[in-house]
């Protein structure tokens, strides 16, 4: 945890005041048996069931034995054993909490389950029904505590775990091949400590109070051995007679637990004012066959006919086929939701449970992609394949230096030491033209600009030597300037090593520039495939339409501005049909009944030849 949290949950009252009631607690922990051991265990006869007094203060038991001493001597066994439940409870409960990482999805779903289920029942309940099966005692309480608290801390793990394993740098280690263990431990739960640990603070409380509950019920602590709870038991007995020997240990517990708890949520508090004042950056028919395309004879990736699926069902990708070749350069263009990203996340095999990708060909390097996650195809993405996500904030694991995480790939998959790694990783950033590259590989992610984050996650692409780099909008959070160094450093990298790339872009100009060919996808389909140069030449109406809303320096600036009117189709409910054909100008009866396929690099019954675009205005701003 940052030392600004825990320094800015030291300057709050309430934090400062419970830090040191916590501090005061352990150290008695340490101290009082060494200190008072002997005294708490003194009898005195003659002392028996006497009140408080200037010789003991908060009177004497059953034998004469001191209270307060007893009290002080008991808040080891009593820290030791809240310690200890939290413990298990916090271990038991990351192991639950991570199963859709370390077990995948479907067993993962099965564990939530068990874990819903187990939430519903309080705490307490829970407590007695493990006491029961495990025994009374010490270690049975320890045993039955650390259970019960597991599922609320388990639930907990699993939502942060889930939001941190969406991101786009635990997609990056995926493809890298890292495992599941190396993943979880290294790049997501250093990312989720934070509130965890908070939480285990606050339980270590609640804790206490209920070990001090199943000992004062007789199911906790056995003589000779005491804690808190056993002296709260021993004084109810004399209540009447004596009231300072239940009040003695009441206030022991009342006091520990809520220090604990208070001194958590200051701590959480501390964080939610930092986190808000530094922001950090959550079926249709299957389409008709296409007639086949060229394909290269030795083709990088080739893709026939893939689907994605999820349940509903939802098909957002439908019937896609292309290929590249060596050092070709491929452009995916179309509005949000036509299915472009989860194309490349398909290739990459990212798409997860309840996800499903379907394919009749989707092989890279001439090997097959689908199936059983074997090291082999781990070892072949991590070191032929890499990619560029959309959003150079989440590209990188906040919590590891720059450098190290680009050695990781070279490590993982070559066998480097650590020390030739790391001159590896400096030696890649100076490739993509990083300024002062062995400085900035000893930095983290946040001293990056959004810029030097893209061309450092392009230098980890570029660790191996990969034959393919699939870059999903790279350009989209930067600025113009800083958009054409990234798009020239692509077009570099690809000139010197004869690397492919598959460039997904919102902006037909970008693709226009940097790929030989064009791939425009609607709701879900390849809806044309055509050179860049060809672009104005278009036969598509939809691909004319896109063209037609890219301003240039010759657009009339006194006629509105060309949009495409109505919204683009939602995957769910996909109309019979063409699925444009709603939008469409030149649409026809047979276009809402039939879908085209798609024929010589067009799905359209109504293909436009030698019309200029500027002809087809599909629409206007108004």
């Amino acid at each position: 945890m940052p030392k600004s949290n825990w320094s800015a949950a030291l300057r709050r009252p309430l934090g400062a005041s419970a830090a040191v009631v916590v501090v005061a607690v352990l150290g008695l922990a340490v101290l009082a048996p060494l200190l008072w051991a002997e005294r708490a265990a003194a009898l005195d006869t003659n002392q028996i069931l006497r009140g408080p007094s200037a010789e003991h203060w908060m009177g004497t038991d059953g034998l004469g034995r001191d209270i307060f001493f007893r009290v002080l001597v008991a808040t080891r066994l009593s820290v030791e054993l809240a310690l200890a439940a939290t413990a298990i409870g916090v271990a038991t409960g990351l192991l639950l909490g991570t199963a859709a990482v370390l077990l995948g999805k479907r067993a993962g779903r099965l564990v939530s389950a068990v874990v819903d289920i187990a939430v519903a029942f309080p705490g307490l309940l829970l407590a007695l029904f493990f006491a029961v099966i495990f025994g009374v005692g010490a270690r049975g309480s320890v045993l039955a505590i650390g259970l019960a608290i597991a599922p609320a801390f388990a639930r907990l793990t699993r939502t942060m775990v889930a939001r941190v394993a969406a991101l786009d740098y635990v997609s990056a280690a995926r493809i890298a091949g890292v495992g599941r263990f190396r993943l979880l431990g290294r790049h997501i739960l250093p990312n989720v400590a934070e509130p965890l640990v908070v939480n285990a603070t606050i339980t270590t409380g609640s804790t206490m109070l209920a070990f001090a509950g199943l000992s004062f019920l007789g199911l906790g602590v056995q003589s000779p051995d005491y804690d808190w709870g056993r002296l709260l038991r021993d004084g109810l007995d004399v209540l009447y007679l004596h009231p300072a020997a239940a009040l003695a240990p009441t206030v022991a517990v009342v006091v520990a637990g809520l220090a604990f708890s208070l001194f958590g949520e200051a701590v959480a508090t501390a964080i939610g004012a930092d986190t808000t004042r530094h922001p950090r950056r959550e079926a249709p028919a299957p389409p008709p066959a296409a007639a086949p395309a060229p394909q290269p004879a030795d083709p990088v990736l080739a893709v026939e006919n893939l689907q994605v699926t999820f349940p509903g069902p939802v098909t957002p990708v439908r019937g896609v086929s292309f290929a590249l070749a060596r050092g070709e350069s491929v452009g995916v263009v179309g509005e949000s939701g036509s299915g472009k990203s989860l194309t490349a996340l398909a290739v990459a095999q990212l798409i997860e449970e309840p996800g499903r990708v379907h394919a009749d060909r989707l092989e890279f390097l001439g090997q097959s992609l689908p199936g059983a996650d074997t090291r082999a195809r781990r070892q072949l993405l991590g070191t032929s394949f890499a990619m560029v996500f959309q959003d150079p904030m989440t590209s990188f694991n906040p919590t590891q230096r720059v450098g190290n995480q680009l050695a990781e790939v070279a490590r993982y998959h070559q066998g480097m030491t650590r020390r030739a790694a790391f001159a590896r990783a400096v030696d890649r950033l100076r490739a993509v033209r990083l300024p002062g590259a062995e400085r900035r590989a000893r930095q983290y992610p946040h001293e990056f600009s959004g810029g030097m984050r893209q061309r450092a996650m392009i230098g980890m692409g570029l660790m191996c030597s990969p034959a393919l780099i699939v870059a999903d909008e790279p350009t989209t959070a930067l600025d113009v300037t800083v958009q054409g160094r990234v798009l020239r450093l692509l077009a570099d990298v690809r000139a010197a090593d004869d690397v492919a790339i598959l460039l997904i872009s919102h902006d037909i100009g970008v693709v226009r520039r940097m790929c030989d060919r064009v791939l425009v996808m609607y709701a879900g389909r390849i809806v044309e495939d055509l050179p860049a140069a060809d672009l104005d030449s278009a036969a598509h109406p939809y691909t004319r339409a896109l063209l037609a809303a890219v301003p240039d320096m010759t657009t009339d600036r006194d006629r509105p501005m060309a949009v495409i009117p109505g919204r683009p189709a939602e995957p769910a409910d996909l109309p019979p049909g063409c699925a444009f054909a709603p939008r469409c100008p030149l649409a026809t009866e047979r276009c809402t009944t039939e879908e085209p396929p798609l024929v010589h690099g067009v799905a359209c019954w109504h293909p436009v030849v030698d019309v200029p675009r500027e002809q087809i205005r599909v629409g206007e701003a108004r």
